[in-house]
């Protein structure tokens, strides 16, 4: 590990150090020298040839994971990622380059890669820009992170989690826990005179099990995260919780009977169930879809795509949660969007190409999986709002459907919202009561569709415990998701049973 590295990942060892003030500095000015003056030198550089803006994204991220599978730890790794990315945007056009060597001469090769796509004039290479340091909202302090715990310390809560999980049936035969913290250091600079910097946390701890009765073989699954620290640990006993939770979906799936198939209403609880929200509506409501026509939302602001029981936003600003971002990753400060308002398709989530296309303000949603890709819209934590019925009332309704309760993952085709979905924790609903878990099947709709039978929306909301990461293009980057009890009228079960 190089010497900067060591010393950056020293600081972590005493408690109360998180100080993004002082640790960005730290970490690209002190210890790699990427002073002002750098700075200005690659971004000159980078609008040598032309060009409308220019940034620079640097990165300073450290990452743990421990892996514990049959009582013994299979892996534990500790990596260190660091570079620049460099763009130039010229109208719509993107030039993209990066570094991993935050030196002069290498971040300046890969300035001069990033301008080729211009050619409209030219910048000094002299020229100097007046930086305006902004200081931002801070979603998620932490007095101790999660990677300051010794790895001693994180294999007993591993150990914690698998004995929990055993304990609670004979069956589970298999158990693997899983934990995964980092700590991301972010300083984007500017041509438009913006400097900021960030530093997030992150934590996941996952739990899979495997119950078996005869031939009978069930995977239960249970996790949370977020951006916390210790502290979120130390208010509830979440290891021993998790392995309760993940033994009790793989023990109830193996008495679960194939779920029945056809059209049918279906209700979704609430939290987990978001993510249906995130694939069917979210995707389709990002703005590079919509500006290039190939969404089935484009072209459909002010138009009614919902019924009047949905509101839906997209938040980076929704305290310690997975999506929660001070500043997305082209420096615009997170903030919560309102997408559809009582069924009213008002906005989209933006990044500043899109927003300079459509004349607006750029949203918070400019985000990358790292310096060497290139930001884009993406949501941060997409929930629909609170509504005014009864969860009971709700199930009271249906005299046959299905209730799901947690997912999987989904596909969405965007250009035209056609999703499939595959629950993993769901209940056959008779006469207005959950009767027999269910099992082996998949929902299958349409978003502008399924939204159009939203018949009733529970008061019940719930964020997600902080378990989903997105993809997008090739970009993984870390969301959330938030719902409360939701009936939708009619929607294609794919079971098996009928």
């Amino acid at each position: 590990m190089p010497a900067f590295a060591t010393t950056f990942a020293n600081m972590f060892t005493q408690p109360g150090c998180f100080d993004t003030s002082h640790l960005a500095p730290t970490v690209f000015e002190r210890q790699m020298g990427v002073d002002e003056a750098m700075i200005q030198q690659v971004l000159a550089e980078a609008l040598h040839s032309g060009g409308d803006y220019a940034d620079l994204y640097f990165e300073y991220s450290l990452r743990h994971s421990v892996v514990m599978e049959e009582g013994i730890v299979k892996s534990s790794s500790v990596a260190v990622v660091s570079g620049v990315g460099i763009r130039v945007l010229q109208g719509e056009q993107t030039g993209y380059a990066y570094s991993e060597v935050l030196e002069p001469g290498p971040m300046r090769r890969a300035a001069r890669t990033a301008a080729a796509i211009a050619a409209n004039g030219s910048v000094p290479l002299e020229q100097a820009w007046r930086f305006n340091t902004r200081k931002l909202s801070n979603h998620y302090p932490v007095l101790n992170t999660v990677s300051d715990l010794p790895l001693t310390e994180k294999i007993q809560l591993i150990q914690r989690a698998e004995a929990s999980t055993k304990a609670q049936d004979s069956r589970i035969v298999r158990v693997t826990v899983s934990l995964v913290d980092s700590i991301t250091h972010t300083q984007i600079a500017a041509s438009n005179g913006g400097l900021l910097t960030d530093t997030r946390p992150m934590f996941r701890m996952n739990v899979h099990c495997v119950a078996q009765d005869g031939s009978n073989l069930q995977n239960g699954t249970a996790g949370m995260g977020g951006r916390v620290g210790q502290e979120a640990l130390e208010q509830a006993d979440h290891p021993v919780r998790l392995g309760e939770q993940a033994a009790a979906e793989a023990l109830l799936l193996l008495e679960a009977r194939q779920a029945p198939s056809g059209l049918m209403p279906v209700i979704l609880g609430p939290a987990q169930s978001g993510i249906l929200l995130h694939e069917a509506v979210g995707h389709p409501l990002e703005a590079d879809f919509n500006r290039k026509g190939t969404s089935a939302y484009s072209g459909r602001l002010g138009e009614k795509v919902a019924t009047e029981c949905c509101t839906i936003y997209d938040s980076g600003t929704i305290a310690h949660d997975r999506g929660a971002i001070n500043c997305d990753d082209e420096g615009v400060p997170g903030q919560e969007n309102l997408l559809i308002e009582n069924g009213i398709l008002r906005g989209y989530m933006h990044d500043r190409i899109s927003a300079r296309h459509y004349g607006v303000e750029a949203s918070g949603n400019g985000r990358r999986e790292s310096y060497a890709h290139y930001p884009m819209p993406r949501m941060t934590t997409t929930y629909l709002a609170n509504g005014e019925s009864d969860p009971e009332e709700i199930l009271g309704t249906v005299k046959r459907g299905v209730y799901c309760e947690a997912f999987s993952g989904g596909q969405v085709d965007i250009s035209n919202g056609d999703f499939v979905f595959v629950p993993t924790v769901a209940w056959l609903v008779e006469d207005g009561r959950k009767t027999a878990p269910i099992k082996n099947f998949t929902l299958i709709g349409n978003g502008p569709d399924a939204m159009s039978k939203v018949s009733m929306v529970g008061n019940d909301f719930a964020m997600s415990e902080g378990i989903w990461t997105c993809g997008k293009d090739g970009q993984s980057v870390p969301v959330g998701v938030g719902l409360p009890t939701v009936l939708i009228s009619e929607m294609t079960v794919g079971g098996m049973s009928e």
